[in-house]
């Protein structure tokens, strides 16, 4: 593990949405701050959408973190479920589990413990995580619940938090009646370089540590086009790339660490139509393979059929391709063969 080797406490980029190692940039600070005077206000519903991996889940977590204190609140991410099973996770939630499945019963158990933390002057949040994937017979109970007010105020706050695909279903014209009642709606944008330069830095420092930066600016620039902005993307090419470097006791991080990082991590390179062996090229395939040059151009690394190829990643796929266009001319060279063949007099057809 590199805590020890880069001076750490703990991981700084794990997976888990803890709220302390959450970064406001200015979207994820305009979003926090939209729900956070949507639930001060009480307008009910409210709606946070953006692409996977931006970090929805962490803020959500600082925000009920925030009224801790203040409020009841229930987090609800167990969203492939039928309206029965919706209600008794809500209810477990709040902890009044219950093994009954009259879902009016659940329904009315709801509404009175509703009235008692109204009564006791608590706000209640109910936070849905994963709201994309509710089936519209769930979406509709979810929008019954808010009719659950007094004459002066509504019981609770419901938070819809989801994916791209959330925003899909709200547009649907069955989901007028529910759409019209979201009063607020916010987004988060993907970090750019600067963000992303100030996202690990702050990661680093509440994991403890304290000195000159671990990523070089290449390799920070190269971490930012990858990544796309997006955080968990962040998170797992800087963990790779520290794992990396402390193993090849590198204290900072240059862009070539990074760079082989992101080659380790292409996953198209593990899939059943990465390589395909010589015979699957057809006739002739296995003779223009054997062919092929020991050395690869460029470089000192031997290439062994027997033994597998001693290449970099970026070298043996070069070597592949390599492979795949002399594979493509010599059957182009087949093809020519054969037309030639049929054209040429007395050729009406193959023998």
């Amino acid at each position: 593990m590199f805590l020890n080797y880069y001076g750490l406490r703990e991981q700084p980029f794990g997976v888990t949405p803890d709220p302390r190692f959450l970064y406001l940039s200015p979207a994820h600070r305009e979003a926090l701050a939209s729900l956070v005077y949507g639930i001060e206000s009480g307008l009910g519903f409210l709606a946070l959408i953006a692409q996977p991996g931006m970090g929805k889940t962490t803020l959500l977590f600082h925000l009920l973190e925030k009224f801790r204190t203040s409020a009841r609140t229930a987090f609800l991410f167990q969203t492939q479920c039928n309206s029965r099973e919706f209600m008794r996770f809500l209810l477990a939630e709040l902890g009044y589990g219950s093994d009954d499945q009259d879902f009016v019963r659940m329904h009315e158990e709801f509404n009175k413990r509703l009235l008692q933390e109204a009564r006791a002057g608590n706000r209640f949040i109910v936070v849905i995580d994963e709201a994309q994937n509710l089936d519209p017979a769930v979406l509709e109970t979810v929008r019954l619940l808010s009719d659950f007010e007094t004459p002066r105020a509504k019981l609770m706050q419901i938070v819809l938090a989801g994916q791209p695909e959330l925003a899909d279903k709200l547009a649907n014209p069955r989901m007028a009646q529910l759409r019209q009642r979201i009063s607020l709606v916010s987004g988060l944008q993907p970090l750019s370089l600067e963000e992303t330069n100030k996202y690990i830095q702050h990661r680093l420092r509440v994991a403890g540590h304290r000195g000159e930066a671990l990523f070089s600016p290449a390799a920070l620039a190269r971490i930012t086009d990858f990544a796309a902005g997006i955080p968990r993307n962040i998170n797992s090419l800087c963990f790779n790339s520290m794992s990396l470097g402390c193993a090849l006791q590198q204290k900072v991080m240059d862009a070539a660490t990074v760079e082989e990082v992101i080659s380790d991590l292409d996953i198209s390179r593990h899939t059943s139509k990465a390589f395909r062996g010589p015979a699957e090229f057809g006739p002739g395939a296995a003779q223009v393979y054997e062919n092929l040059p020991a050395t690869f151009p460029g470089s000192t690394h031997r290439v062994n059929s027997n033994s597998g190829a001693h290449l970099s990643p970026s070298e043996a796929r070069a070597y592949m391709e390599q492979i795949v266009m002399q594979l493509q001319k010599s059957s182009q060279l087949v093809t020519e063969a054969l037309s030639d063949r049929t054209k040429a007099p007395g050729r009406g057809k193959l023998d």
